[in-house]
C-alpha cells in the first residue's frame, strides 16, 4: 500500500516507479547543458564529465549510450536556445544496495531567450554560507542528484539578501558559489581552488583556463581561504548555463570587473567561432 499525498494506492504510479532510485536513495547524477542557436557547441566537455559519473557510481552502461546517441537525444529535444537537463539513475531494485545497475535517462528542457551569453551589468552581491560545508571525496567532482545542502545554502542566501552564497568545504576552503565554480584575480594571475578541495569539475571552468592560458594568462591552482577572496581584486563565478558573472561585494570587500569583461570577450569570441564551424 502507498499513500501519495493522502491518496491511498495499491501501488506507485509506473511513471513515479521508474524514478525509485532517483528519489528514494538520489541514487543517479545530472548534467546541465546550455544550446546556442540549435546546437550544443561544448557538450564534449559535458560528455566527458557525464561519463566519467557513470563509471563512478558503478552504472552498467548500455552500448549505444555514446556521445553522438546523446548529443542527437538532446539536440532533437530542445528549442534552439535553451538550458537541457540530462538526469540519469538507477533502475529499480533493491534497497541501498541495488540490484539491477542499468541507468535510464530523463531529458528536460527550458528556453531561453538569448542565444548569447549575456554579461550581468550590475555584479552580483555574495555571502559566506554558514549553515552547510560541501564533502570532499570521490563523488565531489560529479553532480550527483543530493543537492540539499546547494538547496541550504542558496536558501542561507536569500534570507540574507544575497544573490549567492560561496560555500565552503569540511576543511573549511573554499569550494564553489551554489550553482558555480570560483575564480578570483590577483594581479595577472587568475587563481582557481583545486580539484581536490571537492568543487564540481565545471565544464565552462575548464574551457575558460583553456582559453586563458592560450592568450598568455597565467593560471594557477591554489588552495583558496575567504582572505584570499576579501584581498582579491575581482571574483568571478562560471557555470555552463549563465558564462560568466562578476562578484561585486563578498562579505563587506568589493571588486572591480574590467578583466572579467575580458574574459567574457574572448568566451563570447570562442562560442562565435564554434557555432559558425559547426553550422
Amino acid at each position: 500500500m502507498v499513500n501519495l499525498n493522502g491518496q491511498l494506492l495499491s501501488v506507485l504510479p509506473e511513471s513515479f516507479a521508474l524514478l525509485q532510485r532517483a528519489a528514494f536513495y538520489g541514487d543517479g547524477l545530472f548534467e546541465t547543458v546550455r544550446a546556442f542557436e540549435g546546437q550544443v557547441p561544448f557538450w564534449p566537455l559535458h560528455w566527458e564529465r557525464f561519463s566519467n559519473g557513470m563509471k563512478v557510481l558503478g552504472f552498467e552502461v548500455p552500448s549505444h549510450w555514446t556521445s553522438d546517441y546523446f548529443e542527437k537525444e538532446i539536440t532533437k529535444t530542445s528549442p534552439r536556445n535553451a538550458r537541457i537537463r540530462l538526469t540519469v539513475w538507477r533502475s529499480v531494485g533493491g534497497l541501498y544496495l541495488p540490484t539491477d545497475n542499468t541507468p535510464l535517462y530523463l531529458i528536460t528542457t527550458e528556453p531561453l531567450g538569448s542565444g548569447v551569453f549575456e554579461w550581468l551589468g550590475s555584479g552580483l552581491d555574495v555571502c559566506l554560507c554558514e549553515t552547510v560545508r560541501l564533502p570532499v571525496d570521490s563523488l565531489s567532482g560529479i553532480k550527483i542528484l543530493n543537492g540539499a545542502r546547494y538547496v541550504a545554502a542558496a536558501r542561507e542566501a536569500r534570507a540574507k539578501g544575497a544573490d549567492d552564497a560561496i560555500v565552503l568545504n569540511t576543511h573549511g576552503r573554499v569550494c564553489e558559489a551554489t550553482g558555480s565554480n570560483v575564480i578570483w584575480l590577483e594581479g595577472d594571475i587568475v587563481f582557481v581552488p583545486p580539484s581536490f578541495d571537492g568543487q564540481i569539475n565545471g565544464t565552462l571552468l575548464k574551457l575558460l583556463c583553456t582559453l586563458l592560458r592560450a592568450e598568455g594568462w597565467e593560471v594557477r591552482e591554489k588552495p583558496t581561504l575567504v582572505e584570499d577572496l576579501l584581498g582579491a581584486e575581482e571574483v568571478l563565478l562560471t557555470n555552463a548555463i549563465r558564462g560568466i558573472r562578476w562578484v561585486r561585494e563578498f562579505e563587506g570587500a568589493v571588486f572591480g570587473h574590467e578583466k572579467g569583461l575580458h574574459f567574457n570577450y574572448i568566451l563570447g569570441k570562442h562560442l562565435s567561432e564554434k557555432l559558425a564551424q559547426n553550422g
